[in-house]
């Protein structure tokens, strides 16, 4: 397994070692010794697993309390997840990555605390799975509004086409006018 930072480093990149054969394959998505030989959270409370059709996007979600790491990752189809820093003591407030996940790559993103997070579903159809260091809380979730233009992420959008969003997310806040993490 290899971990590797991405142009925002806290938000890491992993590669799991994948073993394949005629008959399919097999790979170690978590390793608790290996996690924390990085530096990154050995103790998880919650599974996630979320599936949508091509052209939805989900986020740009956040608690501001009870603050979720996530390791995320695709298990059917391919998406594009990004990660917003909304730290405002952080050397990157309001900077992003933006990484793409699939089932046939198999790479997972680390997106710690402190940052948003949010996906947007290039395959017909996709299938997340994601670990998260804290319990959902649906009091604390926040969401940044996608087309943010102090952001400017730069989402792959299907024929331009703005993304299909839930009412929450198509509410969300500009990075401004947000709650962040001190």
């Amino acid at each position: 397994m290899q971990i590797l930072p991405t142009s925002l480093p806290e938000v890491m990149l992993v590669k799991p070692q994948v073993f394949g054969d005629e008959r399919g394959f097999f790979m170690e998505t978590y390793q608790a010794k290996k996690f924390a030989q990085a530096g990154l959270p050995v103790e998880f409370v919650q599974d996630n697993h979320s599936g949508s059709r091509r052209g939805i996007l989900r986020g740009l979600h956040y608690q501001v309390r009870q603050a979720q790491g996530k390791l995320v990752r695709v298990v059917s189809g391919e998406i594009v997840d990004v990660a917003v820093d909304i730290r405002k003591s952080s050397a990157n407030f309001g900077k992003w990555v933006s990484v793409p996940l699939s089932a046939q790559n198999k790479d997972m993103l680390w997106i710690p605390a402190g940052f948003a997070h949010g996906f947007y579903v290039l395959s017909e159809w996709a299938e997340i799975v994601y670990k998260a260091t804290d319990y959902y809380a649906p009091e604390w979730e926040r969401s940044i509004i996608w087309n943010d233009p102090d952001l400017g992420i730069t989402w792959p959008l299907i024929d331009g086409q703005p993304p299909q969003l839930s009412a929450k997310d198509a509410a969300g806040a500009c990075l401004k006018d947000a709650e962040t993490y001190a």
